[in-house]
């Protein structure tokens, strides 16, 4: 995995809707261990996603992460794990790991995409100490938020 790298594993506290200075806008929000949150802003389709597969609920069609991910059991491949690494001018950046027989391959992606898809194939999601220490809020700045299920 990233051995080399400092980074602490997350958890997906869930997907909220957070007024912020522009208005009101979909964030999956990630918790370390010792309860420190982390809100990264994430489109409607991606928020919908990953509620779905925090929620165990279906779709009546396939989402392209649940397509994506039976693309990859099918060849024999697994997420073995993603990392938030940067993040620049508001934005994140992250990469996927995937682990096909015994040979590991990162592709650059966004966050919101590489969290949706470890949730359904349960693999470690992780984040740069350097990201984690720089982007976790006040759990005051938070209050207010509404969960996704709430607000749809």
């Amino acid at each position: 995995m990233y051995a080399d790298i400092d980074a602490t594993e997350v958890s997906v506290k869930g997907v909220y809707i957070i007024d912020s200075t522009g208005g009101s806008a979909p964030a999956v929000l990630l918790e370390d261990e010792n309860g420190f949150l982390m809100p990264i802003y994430i489109g409607q389709p991606e928020a919908i996603s990953i509620n779905s597969v925090l929620k165990n609920g279906t779709m009546p069609r396939p989402l392209a992460h649940d397509l994506i991910i039976s693309i990859l059991a099918r060849l024999d491949t697994r997420i073995e794990s993603v990392l938030i690494d940067d993040k620049i001018d508001k934005i994140y950046y992250a990469r996927i790991t995937l682990e096909k027989d015994g040979v590991l391959m990162d592709f650059d992606a966004r966050p919101s995409d590489c969290i949706a898809l470890a949730l359904r194939d349960d693999a470690p999601i992780m984040v740069t100490n350097s990201v984690l220490t720089r982007a976790v809020v006040d759990k005051e700045k938070l209050r207010g938020a509404k969960t996704i299920n709430g607000f749809m």
